[in-house]
């Protein structure tokens, strides 16, 4: 055991003094040391409730011989954050969290680690620090918020921000937006459609982190209680066989997620946080290779905002073990694979065959014949973007269209509601990169508003910072080069026209590069006037394009 090394023989005796400080017995030290890292709070909702995680996970390390060791991480809720300063530091929150959990596990010796994480940034930060820790690690996290009921149709946090849009452009009340804003979120739980906080717990059970259910279980469920428990027993196995998260997030495991990513059409968040992932793992893992898989993996699945079902109504249709089995009937996963379940790939999902057609289709007849996620390339994108093509309407697959510049997230949103925004036109939001913004703040506000007012169909966005998991439309973002480092994003002017083609994975800026050369000449890069962490930040932070990785 690694914690041996803290608490074995003579000289060890005032470390286990400290120990017995806090309550522990020389029983209790003498069995393994399991970190609980719990990023409990009581202002995300997806975290409220992860203290009966926590406890619960615990009492599976308990009766599988083992001894729990609670620990706390941060966490931030995107949608409270969203559309000011907030934001700006939910990104950068994944890598405080990845480091504490580095600093309490190596600090205090543990043998392994259950992680407890909920929303948008904590999954994948705890991944990263699984990865780079390489202890035996597995994810058990607080589930899904059901979906609201409004007007007998199911809606979500999604609906709520489309409804500022539907207010503004006079197609809802007042009174109407706030029936709707206590009717949306009706539980705790991370946001019930296709957002980047279900996103990557689904993954998680695709790369083989977490057990079957994880993704889908909705939070106020028993069964999320009972998975809780066999994850803090399941730890203790992994800590006997030294199973380690290496092992399980290989190369092929990395496929087997953006595979599983692109049939579920998952959050475009997730090519941040995969990437950053598998820099962790050691495993080279770049947009290229992302946009091979899409293009041969089926998309299976039109979750919210893509489509009008919730992760309760995946849950029910057989959740991602179901999605998988249906992906090896093409021989798209390698099924020879171990995860945290003891089992392999092949054979967890032997059996698990979906319920219907509608929530999960046919592998023989898909939405579509590719991914929910297209990368794409060209003179305004030199190192790549990333769109969620499921939730694109078909219309705005390929466009040619003017651009409209804004130099900050604010005043896009501010041209917006004051209606200076017509069809056809190309938002253009910049300076809000890694570095640029910084935090590369994730921009739902002026997408669900448009499409609020009707208009996702008619107006696209393209800009080197992010779009939310709920994000619909034609919202391309991390564009890169940023503009904070002089990319091509910088140089585009009111007017200019851009040829958007999502089928072929292209994005061009259709002005002459002799007159780009002239732009780059006079171009003033504005940089981002800020303190503290932020702005250590913004000088360590590299490109979207390999995950915005400190």
């Amino acid at each position: 055991m690694r914690s041996d090394d803290m608490k074995c023989g003579v000289a060890k005796a005032p470390h286990r003094s400290l120990l017995k400080a806090s309550g522990y017995t020389d029983a209790e030290i003498n069995k393994p040391l399991i970190g609980i890292a719990n990023s409990f709070n009581e202002i995300v909702p997806g975290h409220i409730e992860l203290r009966t995680i926590a406890e619960a996970a615990k009492k599976g390390v308990l009766m599988a011989g083992g001894t729990p060791m609670e620990f706390p991480t941060i966490a931030v809720c995107d949608g409270i954050a969203m559309n000011h300063e907030g934001m700006k530091y939910s990104l950068p929150s994944r890598e405080i969290i990845a480091d504490s959990i580095e600093i309490m596990v190596k600090a205090h010796g543990l043998d392994g680690v259950v992680l407890i994480p909920n929303c948008d940034k904590s999954v994948p930060a705890m991944m990263m620090a699984a990865a780079r820790l390489n202890v035996p690690a597995i994810v058990i996290s607080g589930g899904p918020m059901l979906a609201g009921r409004y007007h007998d149709q199911d809606v979500d946090l999604i609906t709520v921000f489309e409804g500022v849009g539907a207010v503004t452009n006079g197609q809802m009340t007042d009174e109407e937006l706030e029936e709707l804003e206590n009717a949306a979120c009706p539980t705790c739980g991370s946001c019930s459609g296709m957002f980047t906080a279900n996103s990557m717990n689904c993954i998680s059970e695709a790369i083989g982190m977490a057990l079957p259910g994880n993704g889908t279980i909705p939070a106020v469920y028993s069964d999320r209680k009972r998975l809780a428990k066999e994850s803090g027993m399941k730890i203790m196995e992994l800590v006997n066989k030294n199973i380690r998260p290496r092992d399980i997030m290989t190369l092929e495991a990395f496929e087997n997620a953006f595979t599983v990513d692109m049939a579920l059409g998952c959050s475009t968040n997730t090519m941040l946080h995969l990437t950053a992932i598998a820099n962790e793992a050691g495993v080279d893992f770049n947009l290229d290779k992302i946009n091979e898989i899409s293009m041969k993996t089926p998309n299976l699945c039109r979750l919210s905002p893509a489509g009008p079902y919730h992760i309760e109504e995946l849950h029910m249709a057989g959740g991602i073990m179901a999605v998988m089995n249906e992906l090896d009937k093409k021989n798209l996963l390698h099924s020879e694979l171990i995860n945290v379940s003891g089992l392999t790939v092949g054979e967890q999902i032997k059996g698990k065959v979906k319920k219907g057609s509608k929530v999960i289709a046919d592998i023989d007849a898909p939405y579509s014949q590719t991914g929910g996620i297209r990368v794409l390339r060209g003179n305004l994108a030199p190192d790549g973007a990333v769109v969620k093509q499921s939730a694109v309407a078909p219309e705005m697959m390929q466009r040619v269209m003017k651009a409209v510049v804004f130099d900050s997230e604010d005043l896009a949103v501010e041209a917006i509601l004051a209606g200076k925004i017509q069809k056809d036109d190309c938002i253009v939001i910049r300076y809000e990169g890694p570095k640029g913004g910084p935090g590369m703040r994730e921009m739902l506000t002026p997408t669900s508003t448009l499409a609020g007012m009707g208009l996702d169909k008619d107006v696209a966005l393209i800009t080197d910072g992010r779009f939310s998991g709920g994000t619909r439309g034609a919202a391309i973002g991390h564009v890169s080069p940023e503009a904070c480092e002089g990319g091509p994003i910088a140089l585009v002017q009111n007017g200019d026209v851009i040829e958007i083609d999502i089928i072929n994975g292209r994005l061009e800026l259709k002005v002459d590069e002799k007159e780009l050369e002239e732009r780059r000449k006079v171009l003033v890069i504005k940089k981002p006037d800020v303190q503290g962490y932020i702005k250590r930040y913004s000088e360590m932070v590299s490109s979207a394009s390999t995950g915005a990785i400190v």
